[in-house]
This record gives structure tokens, sequence and C-alpha cells, in this order.
């Protein structure tokens, strides 16, 4: 097994604040900027696993930020650079309390919910006569609110945000407006990968000056459901699983192992080949999606690499 970093704790020069989420640990600099460390952490039902996935954290700092890189003209992020494999470095922003959440299929939570009798989510109906994995007539939004370490996102609908004032009505309309404009672009990305974009969640901020850009991570296999498109329709048409790129494949084996982050229950034992299977499905995502070979990192030491390169980048600003 290779070495995981499952937890940071650095001081670093004009450091204000440190916040930990359940994958991603966030370092306020001067409050000016951000160091956000994507660690080897595994959440799923928003309970983080008590293992590391090996090379995870890298996998998704890489695919974020090649993301913000191909969406940029679209909408603007809070991205500035990248000194580590595991670190983007941006400008510090005040999040809007919801993640905007787009589906072009009926997949995972819509699929569970519309399976429990449920034609509304989110205050957005769902068609009668679906199929799991069928195609919306055009994608939904389905916005969640934003959780703390360890709490459950909620689904929320639009009226409901302008009701409790999570966010105003003149924000939340170009928030719609950029999820629509960054799934299309995303959508596009992965149908020349041959993958099928299934649905994301997309984060955003306001920097200090007011302006809304796209934050946290973006198209990444925690963020997003991809499914291959050879082969797709004919394994709808015969009531088939679809074979799949994202943490969908993890929900899975822990219902089939009893645990769905309800009270009372335990998270399963993972064991190392298990861990191993699920690092190699990350790798195959982010060589999909990007069409580049993954370049594994030095993980030898990487909390002193993370460190040393973090602290090279700050002392030339």
């Amino acid at each position: 097994m290779s070495n995981t970093i499952i937890d940071t704790n650095f001081k670093f020069p004009n450091q204000k604040s440190v916040y930990k989420g359940k994958v991603r640990e966030v370092y306020n600099i001067n409050d000016e900027q951000l160091v956000m460390i994507a660690t080897d952490r595994l959440s799923a039902f928003d309970v983080v696993m008590p293992k590391g996935i090996p090379y995870k954290g890298q996998i998704l700092n890489q695919i974020a930020t090649k993301m913000m890189a191909a969406t940029a003209d679209l909408v603007p992020n809070w991205l500035t650079a990248t000194p580590d494999p595991n670190v983007a470095v941006g400008h510090l922003c005040n999040p809007f309390k919801v993640e905007m959440v787009i589906r072009g299929y009926m997949s995972g939570h819509a699929a569970r919910e519309y399976k429990a009798g449920k034609r509304m989510l989110c205050g957005v109906p769902m068609p009668e006569g679906m199929k799991e994995n069928d195609a919306f007539p055009e994608p939904i939004i389905t916005p969640a609110t934003k959780a703390e370490m360890g709490d459950h996102d909620e689904d929320i609908s639009r009226d409901d945000i302008l009701k409790r004032g999570i966010v105003s009505e003149e924000d939340y309309t170009v928030l719609e407006d950029y999820t629509r404009k960054l799934f299309k672009r995303g959508s596009e990305i992965a149908a020349s990968r041959g993958l099928i974009l299934v649905d994301t969640k997309y984060e955003f901020g306001k920097t200090k000056d007011g302006k809304i850009v796209l934050i946290d991570e973006i198209h990444t296999p925690d963020s997003s459901r991809y499914f291959y498109a050879d082969g797709y329709q004919e394994r709808q048409d015969k009531g088939e699983a679809q074979k799949q790129l994202s943490k969908e494949f993890v929900r899975q084996w822990l219902i089939s192992n009893n645990f769905q982050g309800l009270e009372g229950q335990t998270v399963p034992f993972m064991s190392d080949d298990y861990i191993e299977s699920v690092s190699e499905r990350y790798i195959e995502l982010y060589e999909n999606i990007t069409g580049e070979t993954f370049v594994k990192g030095d993980v030898s030491n990487i909390q002193k690499r993370i460190e040393d390169n973090v602290l090279a980048y700050l002392k030339q600003l």
C-alpha cells in the first residue's frame, strides 16, 4: 500500500486559520489567499471513511485544476496557482451556502428518490415512466444546502433558498446560469473522451470585490458521475447497470455491506485490496477524462513535499 495523506497541521507564514472539510483542508493566508490541500480522505454518504485512498487527493486536485482551466473562458474561478500535485492556491472567497447540483440523467440520489415514489426533487418535477439512468428531457438543477464535516447535505428548492435568504435572487440567477454553462462544457469534454457526464455539483463564492467565482472542485469523481458512452443505450434497453466512473461504486459497495450513513450503522471493514482497487478506479477516471497518463507524485513523505512546495511558492510572492 502507498503512503496517503489523511490529515495536515501546517503553520504557513501569515496563516490566519485553517478549515477542515470532508476531503479538503483550506489554509487562510493573510485573509487574501487560500491554500487548499486535497487529502486522500474518502467521503461517502457524508461520512469520512477510516482509510485513505492512495493518490486520490492528487487525482482530485489535478482534474479540478485542469477543468477550471478548460472552463475559465465561460466562468471566472478562484484559482491562481498549483504549487504541488495535491495543492491549489487561489483568492479568498466568501462561499455561498448552497451546492449547485445539476443532473442530466436520473441516477444516484435522484434514482433512489424516484424509486421511493417521489416525482419532485428540490421543487423540480421528474417525468413519469422513467427508468434508472434515463436522460432527463433537459438537465435539472437540484440544489443542496452545504453541510459541515460529518453532517448530511440536504435537498432544497430554489424557492426555499430565496425565501430563507440563503442567496439573493440576483446572485442565484447568476449561479444557475454558470451551472448550466459549466455542465454543457463538461458534457462536451466528457463526450470527446467517450464518456457521459451524468450529474455533478458546483460550488461558488464571492471575492472581496463582489465577483462571483467558481470554487472548490469541478468534474472530479467525487463531485461528478460519468458513464461510458459506448454501449450506454444498449445497456439501457436491456435494463442492465451502466458502466460508470464515479464514486457511486463505493456507495454501492457500502450499501451492499449494510451502510448508508444512517444512525447506528458501522462503516464496513475495507481491506488493503479493496482500497487499492478504489485507487485504481480513480486513476482510470483521471486518464479517461483528461486523456493523459497519470503520473504518480512522490509519496515517500507527502507532508514534507507539500510543505516545501507551498513554502517555496509563498516565498516568491
